[in-house]
């Protein structure tokens, strides 16, 4: 094995901590909902408010890509206003928009002080993603972010395409890429690491 790939490999496996984790949350905007299975979109948003609940508790940064948004609207209200509370708690909240299918292409999201390389690794080298649709802006988006520098960990009940033939080929690809598969739950426990804090009350509320 190269020493870059046993690098990004002990790093895929690493615990998910505050203090390097990110939350990227791509495209799950307000035209874009009604072409999805609607018990989907149910789950998908629950999740993705879970995330960035999770990131309001733990001080985690979250990235808000949108696509295209003339044409396929603005981030999903209760998202928005989820956002809107963490950023008033201190969160710092990134929004852009884009048109290209990867957000981790774009000059915006390069620009992004999580997004800035420092030496071999970026400022925040675990990110959490969420969004849609699987097999194209999230695929996409993981396929640039994914590597020695970061790992990528795409949350599997918190993307979804218009099908689950394109929603199984989208996680597919993402493994292939070197990213962790996971799901909302597993990665907000990894998180808290254990039972009694604050954070853990108020979030197990909500998982419940």
């Amino acid at each position: 094995m190269s020493e870059l790939l046993e690098v990004e490999y002990v790093r895929r496996r690493e615990r998910i901590l505050p203090a390097r984790a990110a939350v990227l949350i791509i495209d799950i905007q307000e035209r874009l909902l009604p072409a999805m299975p609607a018990e989907v979109v149910t789950q998908v948003l629950r999740n993705a408010e879970l995330l960035i609940s999770t990131a309001t508790q733990l001080m985690l940064p979250v990235v808000v890509s949108q696509q295209y948004p003339k044409g396929l609207g603005a981030t999903a209200p209760q998202l928005a206003a989820a956002l809107d509370a963490a950023q008033e708690r201190g969160v710092d909240v990134y929004r852009f928009d884009k048109t290209e299918f990867s957000a981790a292409a774009t000059d915006a999201f390069k620009a992004l002080p999580p997004a800035q390389t420092i030496g071999p690794l970026m400022t925040r080298e675990q990110w959490l993603v969420a969004g849609m649709e699987t097999h194209v802006c999230v695929y996409q988006t993981v396929r640039d972010l994914v590597g020695p520098a970061c790992a990528v960990h795409v949350l599997a009940d918190a993307v979804c395409s218009r099908t689950k033939a394109n929603w199984r080929m989208g996680l597919s690809l993402c493994r292939e890429m070197g990213a962790q598969v996971t799901s909302t739950e597993a990665v907000v426990f990894d998180l808290l690491q254990r039972a009694g804090s604050d954070a853990f009350k108020v979030l197990s509320k909500q998982i419940k």
